[in-house]
């Protein structure tokens, strides 16, 4: 078993949500009257906190227009928007991989609100899956490695027994804080060259490959 803790991140690393993100926020910022967000600043964000995507969006926001575009946000995302948000191929059967050896602990760190990943874990049934987990809203934002920080304390495994599995470089430079292994995956949002900088001790390139890789 090459790692005892395996923590993922969930927009763009396990579940296929940009797609969704993206419009929402767009229409969130046209609601609060801030005007177009192009979609690769809002990919850009993705893996933030919802606060500081929005201070990084729209800088020098005032406190009113914030409030509104983050409760627009919450809006589309939970009522108006419909973007399906599938796990990408291959997810499900990797983590049941992963969960065979039972010492192995799996948890998720992720910018999503606690609301917001128990949502997405009732609808998807996949809250069984890990044993821990923690959210922008219960810690600093990523990449601020306090969210790993805990989540060791919790499963009581030693960060050189953990691995970081992302899609930004936010992930990546959490896990580095820390002098945590990451890995890197090239299906999300941010771009191979830009994730390389942080020095993943691996580079995955598709969903099986990563699970062949952590299961060895």
């Amino acid at each position: 078993m090459r790692y005892r803790l395996v923590i993922f991140d969930w927009d763009g690393t396990l579940m296929d949500s940009a797609a969704r993100i993206v419009a929402c926020m767009q229409a969130a910022a046209r609601d609060a009257g801030w005007g177009h967000l192009e979609e690769a600043a809002v990919r850009d964000i993705i893996g933030l906190g919802l606060p500081e995507a929005i201070d990084r969006l729209c800088p020098g926001i005032d406190a009113e227009r914030f409030e509104l575009l983050r409760s627009r946000y919450a809006h589309h995302f939970v009522e108006g928007n419909r973007t399906p948000m599938p796990f990408f191929a291959g997810v499900e059967a990797g983590i049941a991989t992963l969960r065979e050896p039972r010492a192995r602990r799996l948890a998720v760190a992720t910018g999503k609100s606690r609301r917001g990943l128990e949502r997405v874990f009732r609808e998807s049934g996949s809250g069984g899956w890990f044993h821990a987990s923690r959210t922008a809203d219960e810690t600093r934002s990523k990449p601020h490695p306090q969210m790993l920080e805990e989540l060791l304390v919790e499963l009581d495994v030693p960060v050189e027994e953990a691995v970081m599995v992302g899609d930004t470089e936010y992930d990546m430079e959490m896990a580095r804080a820390l002098g945590m292994d990451r890995v890197a995956v090239t299906w999300g949002v941010h771009a191979p060259e830009r994730l390389a900088a942080s020095r993943p001790v691996y580079t995955a390139q598709a969903v099986t490959e990563l699970f062949d890789w952590l299961n060895r």
